[in-house]
């Protein structure tokens, strides 16, 4: 294993207690790197509304680790301290500034691992900030097939969130298989939308915005939406969708996490249209089995994918400057990061910016 050294025995780590459902800042142990893992000083870690979910109670089948203190997070980036000799990568060397993702303990080979590392067919897989301590901490350890090396142009601290927000943002953009000059709906303009805007009108579509909020509605603007709309302040807003588009959007990606804003997505597309899940509600989401038989939409979903294809959203968003609107916050400001979220009035993604 190649060592900068000079490493401390002890770190500091916001971890949740599902005991206590709350939030604390513990002083953990250095963790120790597997014959497989990176050493990696976190330069910046972001808040993820995922991370929530440890806070609530959630109808998607998503285990939240095992009832020990974990470490939430699981989009990060910063410096290498350690490279296992099992690294195949030339690229990831010490000192590297790197972006990672947040699987553990899968194979990257089988069937299950070329669509999510969560269908891992050894059945072992665990994710960051979840069954496993994530990325809120000082120092944290990832599987070398995890990550990639930055780009040049992309800042070591803003591009924390494209390690999942962008990564996922992405996926809900390109997997929706629309052409340049098309309409695309982006239901949701926060963490993960205002990053989805972005990629959409740099690969050449147009753009409509949908969000109950006119902060997030104004950095959609800012990103390059053509149309923006609440449809709380204006109930004509499908009416004025169908006619700005000549019948509908030609796909809608859902960022949200609310079962209504799922409801009404397909009234945002024409026939035939794409409607994109991304978003992960507490509860179930349902459609029209009979609309999609018929071919009224069809239903895709997207996620943050696997680390093998992470490299041209990565690549993209350096070539285009796409950056992620990053609010930093101290560790030991966490909770008022979380509250900030829980409350709906976090404007693109929060993080926590460690000392260098």
């Amino acid at each position: 294993m190649v060592t900068n050294g000079h490493l401390p025995e002890k770190i500091r780590a916001a971890q949740y207690s599902i005991k206590t459902n709350s939030l604390s800042i513990n002083e953990i142990p250095l963790p120790t790197p597997t014959k497989d893992q990176l050493l990696i000083k976190v330069a910046s870690a972001s808040l993820c509304h995922s991370d929530l979910m440890h806070f609530e109670p959630n109808e998607a089948g998503i285990v939240l680790g095992d009832g020990a203190p974990v470490t939430i997070g699981h989009e990060a980036t910063g410096y290498i301290v350690s490279v296992p000799e099992s690294c195949q990568n030339p690229t990831l060397k010490v000192g590297a500034k790197v972006g990672f993702l947040c699987p553990e303990n899968v194979c990257y080979e089988c069937a299950g691992c070329q669509v999510h590392n969560a269908w891992c067919e050894d059945g072992k897989a665990v994710m960051s900030g979840f069954g496993r301590d994530g990325f809120f901490q000082e120092y944290v350890t990832s599987h070398w097939r995890n990550a990639i090396v930055l780009p040049e142009g992309l800042d070591l601290y803003e591009a924390a969130p494209l390690f999942c927000a962008g990564v996922t943002s992405w996926q809900g953009v390109t997997e929706a298989g629309i052409k340049p000059g098309q309409w695309m709906g982006i239901v949701g303009c926060g963490g993960l939308g205002h990053l989805g805007i972005q990629y959409a009108k740099n690969l050449g579509y147009k753009v409509i915005a949908i969000d109950l909020v006119d902060a997030q509605l104004e950095e959609a603007k800012r990103g390059g939406a053509d149309y923006t709309f609440n449809p709380k302040t204006d109930k004509d807003y499908l009416e004025k969708v169908k006619e700005i588009t000549g019948g509908g959007c030609h796909a809608a990606v859902n960022y949200t996490n609310s079962v209504a804003a799922y409801d009404s997505t397909p009234a945002l597309l024409r026939f035939d249209g794409v409607m994109m899940i991304v978003g992960i509600p507490q509860k179930g989401v349902t459609v029209n089995a009979l609309e999609v038989a018929l071919g009224r939409f069809r239903v895709k979903g997207a996620s943050n994918s696997v680390p093998q294809k992470m490299g041209p959203c990565i690549e993209f968003s350096a070539k285009h400057n796409i950056k992620p609107h990053v609010t930093f916050y101290k560790l030991d400001q966490i909770q008022e990061m979380i509250d900030t979220m829980h409350a709906g009035k976090a404007t693109g993604r929060l993080a926590v910016k460690f000392d260098d």
